[in-house]
């Protein structure tokens, strides 16, 4: 479907010139393209979800994913595809990570500044995500071949979901998140935010203190401001029941994550969903979430240009009925953010493409979300 802008300009556009656009990569300034990237076709099983995403030093864009049969089955495996620097395909979705007795979860793939890819990924134990561990592979070929796995946190409950980001000392801070209640429903009060900060000179991550909240949280996304001040904001704890209390938790570190404030409801809804939260070239914050308290829809941006202090200029990127879920964003020399999410019920993986002018004055929507 063809979603209508708010703009002037979008609701003149003919369909010949929506059609056109289809045979051309050229994206505008000021302009919003969604693209449908993989879907239930890709034979890698129906369940494909959530979808992160890298941009290599090389020019290509990597995304992994997890799938299989469903969220608990027991074939699951963390899936590669790669769309390479000047080309409009993506590479068929290969298993870079799989283990023969146990469940797969969430993969997210980042490149430190030394060159090397990591792949950080969950492995499931028992029957819910509570029993869960986190483990590791390393690529020295920009994502084209991998190490073995290993573990990098062995501690039951522990998942991974957003990528690390580079301290101002040159240090890394990986988002981690402890999840307890055993329930498939529902993610019990003790469930907290934290981090493994990587020692660049003594090639060691340790654990982080805690991220405490009412209700618990989970998968944290982290920006630092300034020197050793962090926001990070967390999905809320809690189950999918209707409430009108459903919040984004914002949470502080004036110690370089160290240590942090209990974490409180920020301005912002959230209906028990991941969101992401980048530092942008410019050195404005980009918060991507749902902006609802019950549904995965819309799914929203949101810019601050004072670190945080306001956000004036919001926008929708999807909206509908289906479950525009799990945003992870990056941000390419070009200036354009890539933000991959998925949808249609965790079958259909799919990229945003837009500017920081896009959120600032809105303008062309050029969507081919499908049923």
């Amino acid at each position: 479907m063809i979603l209508r802008s708010h703009s002037v300009v979008a609701r003149q556009c003919s369909l010949i010139v929506l059609l056109g656009v289809l045979l051309t990569p050229t994206l505008f300034a000021g302009e919003l393209r969604v693209e449908r990237v993989f879907g239930p076709e890709i034979r890698t099983g129906p369940y494909k979800h959530p979808a992160r995403i890298e941009a290599l030093r090389n020019g290509d864009l990597y995304v992994v994913y997890y799938g299989g049969e469903g969220e608990y089955a027991l074939d699951t495996g963390v899936f590669g595809s790669r769309l390479k620097k000047g080309s409009r395909k993506w590479t068929p979705p290969t298993r870079i990570a799989s283990d023969p007795f146990r469940s797969l979860g969430n993969g997210v793939v980042w490149q430190s500044p030394d060159g090397l890819v990591w792949l950080f990924y969950v492995v499931r134990y028992g029957e819910t995500w509570s029993t869960s561990r986190v483990q590791a592979k390393v690529s020295r070929d920009n994502a084209r071949t991998w190490s073995d796995a290993f573990p990098l946190v062995s501690d039951e409950g522990m998942m991974v979901c957003n990528r690390p980001i580079v301290l101002s000392n040159g240090d890394y801070l990986l988002p981690l998140y402890y999840e307890t209640g055993h329930d498939t429903e529902s993610v019990g009060p003790e469930s907290s935010g934290l981090f493994l900060r990587y020692d660049v000179k003594q090639k060691e991550w340790k654990q982080t203190g805690r991220i405490r909240s009412v209700t618990g949280n989970i998968q944290p996304a982290v920006v630092e401001t300034r020197d050793n001040y962090l926001i990070a904001f967390c999905r809320r704890g809690g189950n999918y029941e209707p409430t009108t209390n459903g919040w984004l938790i914002r949470a502080e570190s004036r110690d370089g994550g160290w240590t942090w404030s209990e974490g409180v409801n920020s301005s912002f809804k959230n209906p028990n969903a991941s969101v992401d939260f980048i530092k942008l070239a410019s050195g404005n914050l980009l918060l991507i979430f749902n902006d609802s308290m019950n549904e995965r829809t819309p799914l929203t941006v949101a810019l601050s240009a004072d670190a945080g202090q306001s956000w004036p200029w919001q926008r929708n990127v999807a909206t509908g009925d289906y479950d525009y879920a799990y945003p992870m964003a990056v941000q390419t020399s070009d200036g354009r953010i890539h933000l991959i999410f998925t949808s249609h019920e965790r079958t259909t993986v799919n990229r945003a493409i837009f500017d920081e002018e896009w959120i600032r004055h809105g303008g062309l929507v050029r969507s081919w979300l499908t049923k």
